[in-house]
């Protein structure tokens, strides 16, 4: 068999052995044509997530009369849901292959958005919820370990990082969407299109071939050592979105500065520019060093929200925040895929995204009470954390090079 650049890694090669390029389109033309297919469905069921995050308020609090608290209770209760069965997703993709579970995932999801119109009052709204992180966490875990499965190993860093963009550009389109279809229409035009995208997902995905199985040969471990310190680098991480999400406006706010909902947009498409133009980073350079400055980059952007006069400031904080934030979940998948037997490989993937998930949770809540004090106080304690990112994101990548015969730099 002769070796090309899209079956073997090269890092695995002996030296001087000469690997023959790709046939272009011929070789590279299948996977790419089912990854597409992949982070359409992806990002079709996100968008549809993101599409109720405006609307979702509203309802709890002038149809149903509850409370803040009840609506918290209602985003809260799917993220929970979703980081538990994360794990479980990924070992019953690679034991069954990802194709099923990505559309069990997506019919999920249509069947939430049956549930939003059906009268059934807050009960009936934390049961669709709860539903949705079952689905949520079927469908993205499913996805992530079928993108590793096809991608080529010397382009999984980007490729992954991709994947990742998808999601996040569902999030980010979805509920614009959801609060002009609300303005325009209803809530019933709102839960008709919540159903509809992931409809579009099961149609796209019915037609993609299935992934590899591995059958009985998954490991039965739900949270693999391999996932234990890139997981915890990524949630320290996290710190920072959480803070611009949650209190970049209130804190500019409670400085007498106007605009500050601008922090989040700028933030995102920071995040997003700079995944697309330096997506291959990881890949080229290594993940140790992308680790280093993503997490070093976001600190310093922190720290500039936190003592910003005035709105300039702050918006370059968070432009900055949102560029350094960006690559640390490829590079930090990366070290995870390198680092785990294929055997614990889904459910490996599936924990370091449920790290994220707990990390948002825990940095809404100290930031909260940190808010009391100062909101200056919530970016530095976000900065803080995004260095112990810095700190555990080496330890983990210094490991995986020397796992694999690298040089640990």
């Amino acid at each position: 068999m002769e070796l090309t650049e899209g079956n073997v890694s090269k890092e695995a090669l002996p030296a001087g052995t000469k690997v023959a390029p790709s046939s272009g389109a011929e070789a590279q033309q299948p996977w790419v044509r089912t990854f597409l297919g992949v982070i359409t469905a992806l990002f079709c069921t996100f968008a549809s997530f993101g599409l109720v995050i405006p609307v979702i308020p509203r309802l709890v609090t002038e149809q149903l009369h509850g409370s803040p608290f009840e609506v918290g209770a209602t985003f809260t209760v799917s993220g929970v849901v979703a980081l538990l069965v994360r794990p479980y997703a990924g070992q019953v993709a690679q034991r069954r292959g990802s194709r099923p579970v990505m559309m069990l995932g997506a019919l999920l999801i249509i069947v939430v958005g049956a549930l939003y119109a059906l009268p059934l009052g807050l009960p009936g709204l934390l049961v669709a919820r709860l539903v949705m992180g079952v689905g949520e966490a079927f469908l993205f875990t499913a996805g992530s370990v079928w993108t590793v499965s096809l991608t080529p190993p010397e382009r999984r860093g980007q490729i992954v990082g991709f994947y990742g963009l998808a999601m996040w550009s569902g999030l980010t389109v979805g509920p614009v969407l959801g609060e002009v279809v609300f303005r325009t229409g209803s809530y019933t035009a709102v839960w008709i299109l919540a159903s509809a995208l992931p409809a579009v997902a099961v149609v796209v995905l019915t037609l993609l071939p299935n992934s590899a199985r591995l059958g009985t040969a998954v490991s039965g471990r739900l949270l693999p050592p391999s996932s234990v310190l890139p997981g915890l680098s990524l949630g320290c991480g996290a710190f920072g979105y959480a803070a611009v999400a949650s209190f970049g406006a209130l804190s500019l706010t409670s400085r007498g500065i106007a605009n500050g909902s601008l922090l989040l947009s700028l933030f995102s498409v920071a995040y997003v520019v700079v995944r697309l133009v330096a997506g291959r980073m990881p890949d080229r350079i290594g993940a140790l060093p992308v680790i280093v400055v993503s997490a070093s980059v976001e600190a310093i952007g922190m720290v500039l929200i936190a003592f910003a006069p005035s709105l300039w400031p702050a918006a370059v904080g968070a432009l900055i925040a949102g560029g350094g934030f960006t690559l640390l979940y490829p590079a930090l998948a990366l070290i995870t895929i390198d680092t785990s037997p294929e055997a614990e490989r889904g459910a490996a993937l599936g924990a370091i995204t449920s790290f994220f998930d707990i990390a948002v949770g825990i940095a809404g809540l100290l930031g909260g009470l940190l808010a009391e004090v100062s909101y200056t106080a919530t970016f530095l304690l976000s900065a803080v954390a995004v260095l112990g990112s810095l700190f555990t994101g080496t330890v983990a990548a210094r490991r995986r090079n020397k796992a694999l015969g690298l040089p640990a730099r």
